[in-house]
Parts: C-alpha cells; sequence; structure tokens
C-alpha cells in the first residue's frame, strides 16, 4: 500500500548562487537542507554549508544575499560534499521552490537518484491560484510562515539556503494542510 503524505520523510534543499553572468550557467555557492517527519520539521537536521567556487560572486547576487568572496575562502567545494548530502537526501522525498535550479546543481553528482520531488512552487500555483506572486518570500508572509520560521531557526534570514529550504518545508506543511491531503497517498503531490 502506498504511504500517505503524512508518512514521507521530505528534505528541503536550496542552493544560493554566485550570480549569472552572458553563456554562463550560475554556480552554487551555499547549500541549504532541512528534514521532515511526520510533518513536523527536525531543527537537529537543519545543515548549511557555504561552497568555494574560483568564480567571484557577482556583485548583484551579493546583494541579494549578501555572500561574499571572503565567505567563501576556506569553504569545501561541492562535490567533497557528497557524503553529508548523500546521507541527508538519499531515501527522502526532495523539496525545493522552484526544483529546477536545485536539481541543476545536483547535475555534480550524476546518478544521484534522489527524489521524488516535490516543487512547492508548482504546488503553491494549483493550491493557490490568482497570486500576484508565487515568489518564497511572499507566500511565507501571505501564510504568516516567518514567525514559525524564526523560531525552528533564529537567524533565519531571505537568500539564505538553509532559512529557504526550511520556508519550503514550512510552505509544504500549510499546502497540505490548506487542501486536507495530509491522510492521501504521497503521489497526489507528484500530479
Amino acid at each position: 500500500m502506498a504511504k500517505s503524505i503524512r508518512e514521507i520523510s521530505f528534505t528541503a534543499l536550496d542552493f544560493e548562487s554566485a550570480g549569472e553572468r552572458p553563456n554562463e550557467a550560475g554556480v552554487p555557492i551555499q547549500i541549504g537542507i532541512a528534514s521532515m517527519q511526520d510533518l513536523i520539521p527536525l531543527p537537529d537536521t537543519f545543515y548549511r554549508s557555504y561552497l568555494h567556487t574560483p568564480r567571484p560572486v557577482t556583485w548583484s547576487a551579493q546583494k541579494i544575499h549578501g555572500i561574499t568572496d571572503a565567505d567563501l575562502k576556506n569553504a569545501p567545494e561541492l562535490l567533497s560534499l557528497w557524503p553529508e548530502i548523500k546521507q541527508r537526501l538519499e531515501g527522502r522525498w526532495i523539496v525545493a521552490h522552484g526544483a529546477g535550479t536545485e536539481k541543476r546543481y545536483l547535475r555534480a553528482f550524476p546518478m544521484h537518484g534522489f527524489g521524488p520531488w516535490v516543487d512547492t512552487l508548482t504546488l503553491s500555483r494549483k493550491i493557490l491560484p490568482g497570486r500576484p506572486s508565487y515568489a518564497l518570500s511572499d507566500l511565507a508572509g501571505e501564510l504568516s510562515l516567518e514567525v514559525q520560521a524564526h523560531a525552528m531557526l533564529p537567524d533565519f534570514g531571505w537568500h539564505e539556503a538553509l532559512s529557504d529550504a526550511l520556508a519550503s518545508l514550512l510552505l509544504l506543511r500549510k499546502l497540505i494542510e490548506l487542501s486536507g491531503i495530509a491522510d492521501h497517498s504521497a503521489e497526489v503531490l507528484l500530479h
């Protein structure tokens, strides 16, 4: 029998990037991971790390997330975090707001097999149609999720990888609550 949504182990993933340059994809400079079991976020699973990149952080990216080249000076490379990332993501449903970006950065680990993926951006558009904005921060503000986030993560701040991962989990939980589907088959989140 298929598991209900309530029974699924969810892990949210978020990356911050060095910023896009013409003809170049952005490179990740911070990773944040947070898990939820029985629809309850678990602070002891919270993980964040800066990521080393030889490419400088663009001025516009620094303005968004506040991460500078100095912050990355002694940071590990993404590939060196494979054991940590694998342990935290393997066997769990992966949550991200606009999952395409996170999937793209995980291509550094070919054939990782993580998933299934739940995109809270797509889910929000289905469950909360007609919103003027589906930005994670706007939805979290509208649904009063920031207070919960600050209670679990005192240094919570937008465009910080762990904070955004936690906000994605809280948004997923709220969407499940609003739609009354916690006891439905988890497969419903994929359609």
